[in-house]
């Protein structure tokens, strides 16, 4: 087995219910979305990565890991493309150098999500909005399912489950609140451990009254919403 890398290295995290931690990124190679938004182009396609075994992977980690690091965050581009190795990784980085592992991911394919879930701690689960432009209208229902069904997985699970929706100007409060209902029917309140606004940076960003509608569409089904935006691109790092 063989894995496209884009790069690891430690910084901090600038997203989600996690953020400010000390944390290794381990960014693979190639996407099957096309976001509008997309902070990594370079690592779209699986063939800009650098190949590795899995063993020098491993190695390749063990060494960038540093002292006081909290979690390793598997990210992309789209893990779950490369599933098979991002499982052998997250075992290898949560049984022997004894990290937090974080999977994030768009959820795009819920078989393979659920093949790397029992090595995983904590799941970010990205519901994409149509205006995303992740992928055309005839799969966008698909996708959606696959959403949902991989945050039920990880509820189950019992992991630490939260939830990111990416927000821009041309974002429809009533598709952020169909999604919540869809989301928080039952007990589902109970079992997630946040729920992200972030805005997007530079094209289509949204007002601050854009915004505010955005948290009250979700407020009402879950009132500990928060928005937050990437902090690490306001501290100018990676």
């Amino acid at each position: 087995m063989r894995v496209s890398i884009s790069e690891v290295f430690t910084s901090i995290e600038g997203e989600g219910i996690y953020l400010g931690t000390k944390t290794l990124f381990i960014r693979f190679a190639g996407c099957p979305l096309r976001c509008f938004y997309c902070d990594t182009p370079y690592a779209l396609s699986i063939g800009n990565g650098t190949y590795y075994s899995i063993d020098e992977a491993k190695t390749i980690i063990a060494r960038k890991v540093e002292r006081g690091t909290f979690k390793a965050n598997f990210t992309g581009g789209e893990p779950l493309l490369q599933h098979e190795a991002v499982r052998e990784l997250a075992r290898y980085v949560r049984d022997e150098l004894l990290l937090k592992t974080y999977l994030e991911s768009s959820c795009y394919d819920a078989s393979r999500f659920l093949h790397v879930l029992p090595y995983i701690d904590i799941c970010k689960i990205e519901f994409k909005l149509k205006d995303s432009n992740a992928i055309d209208d005839k799969h966008y229902t698909r996708l959606l399912e696959n959403e949902m069904l991989c945050l039920r997985h990880a509820i189950a699970s019992r992991k630490v489950t939260y939830i990111k929706v990416v927000l821009s100007s041309l974002s429809k409060r009533e598709e952020v609140e169909e999604l919540a209902r869809m989301i928080f029917e039952g007990d589902a309140s109970k079992a997630i451990d946040g729920f992200v606004l972030q805005p997007v940076n530079g094209v289509n960003e949204p007002t601050l009254e854009h915004m505010l509608a955005m948290y009250d569409a979700v407020h009402q089904y879950y009132p500990n919403v928060r928005i937050i935006p990437q902090m690490h691109k306001v501290m100018g790092i990676p």
